[in-house]
């Protein structure tokens, strides 16, 4: 098998060589954008889902289909080492100056430049490009207060005038944005909610964990009627033997049906987990079709993969206390488990882990799918845990 012409590409937000399972998902933003083009409000999009199911895969693609339309987007990835307000500056910037070339002199664009460089003075942004590329008086007493949630929407506001006035529409793409702090999440819905009271040419498309769901909800009680919030999964068998079988056929080769069913059942389903398995069985094989054999002989190289490196990057950032409760969740099995049962595996009184488990919900680990109950963000993690941790000792 030439493995230059390998078409599987596992790899963090690599497209795959056939998206499948997600057309909803995209009938759902043309129709969000077609619509504020015509000046008729539309719910924004926060996708969620678990790690390894698309989610950046699914923003790229969405930012492909709003510039084919014409539009204007700015594309982002949230993260706890920056704040919304530095993460958004530099864009903002860079789409104002792009508003500004497309005719003539505008009045909406200059006070969007002038707004933008009152907000970089009043949330302290430390980033001089911006201080001095902004050769224009700022617009005292808008978005200058200081207070984020008063500021983010008057600074939208005036971002979605001046494309208002160039006949345009802006999509932000925020990627992880569970990591957005409480304020900078309750700052963005309030923002949202001005741009559709006013009905003005800006849309929010979000992708995060499940988690943020909640989150939003907790923020402000009509995040729910801004937004729709899409559950992005596994893929059904249906698609996922068109993402297996699609791209090699294209070049001549085939899986047979035991080896598909195989790498669904190794998968359950999850995108990057198909993608891994295809590449490796690829490989494996000497010939087509890529048989039940390949897949089997691959399956050590994958775990292999998996472990070194699309799971381990999250191991690493645990400390000790923290492996030992996942290492628990995982004792207990696949799914969603109650956190008393957690606390009894561990022999300690449930009230003592609920520092530890907030800080395994914040760094992204394990989200709440019910009441009282913890799952894990990443599919198969369990299945890490007992291989890396194989000599754990329930103290119940």
């Amino acid at each position: 098998m030439d493995q230059i012409k390998n078409p599987f590409s596992p790899g963090a937000g690599s497209p795959p060589p056939e998206l499948v399972g997600r057309d909803d998902i995209l009938k759902k933003a043309k129709i969000l954008i077609g619509r504020v083009q015509q000046k008729r409000s539309e719910k924004s999009l926060l996708m969620v889902g678990l790690r390894g199911v698309g989610k950046t895969v699914l923003l790229n693609e969405i930012e492909r289909i709003i510039k084919d339309a014409g539009c204007n987007t700015i594309t982002l990835e949230a993260h706890e080492d920056k704040s919304l307000a530095e993460l958004l500056t530099p864009h903002l910037r860079r789409l104002l100056f792009e508003l500004d070339r497309m005719a003539n002199f505008s009045e909406k664009v200059r006070r969007g430049l002038g707004v933008l460089k009152s907000f970089i003075g009043a949330v302290k942004i430390k980033i001089s490009e911006i201080e001095f590329g902004l050769d224009i008086e700022p617009e005292r007493g808008t978005a200058d207060s200081g207070d984020l949630e008063v500021d983010l929407a008057s600074l939208f506001i005036a971002i979605a005038e001046a494309a208002q006035d160039r006949k345009t529409v802006v999509a932000i793409l925020i990627d992880e944005i569970q990591y957005l702090s409480e304020k900078e999440l309750s700052a963005l819905i309030m923002a949202m909610h001005k741009m559709q009271q006013l009905q003005l040419p800006l849309v929010l498309l979000g992708a995060g964990l499940p988690i943020l769901t909640r989150l939003a909800g907790e923020s402000k009680s009509y995040a729910e009627r801004l937004f729709e919030f899409p559950e992005i999964g596994a893929l059904n068998s249906t698609d996922a033997t068109k993402a297996l079988q699609e791209p090699v056929v294209r070049v001549g080769v085939k899986f047979t049906k035991d080896a598909i069913n195989q790498i669904i059942k190794l998968t359950h389903g999850y995108p990057y987990f198909i993608q891994e398995w295809g590449y490796q069985s690829w490989n494996h094989a000497e010939k087509s079709p890529i048989s039940l054999d390949d897949v089997q002989g691959a399956t050590k190289t994958v775990i292999k993969r998996l472990d070194e490196n699309f799971f381990r990057v999250r191991f690493d950032r645990l400390t000790p206390r923290e492996k030992e409760y996942l290492r628990a969740m995982a004792h207990l099995g696949p799914g969603a488990h109650r956190s008393s049962d957690v606390a009894e595996v561990l022999g300690v009184k449930l009230n003592s882990l609920g520092p530890m488990r907030a800080k395994l919900i914040s760094k992204g680990m394990i989200y709440s799918p019910a009441y009282g109950e913890m799952a894990f963000t990443v599919p198969l993690f369990d299945e890490f845990m007992c291989r890396v941790i194989p000599d754990f000792q329930p103290k119940k």
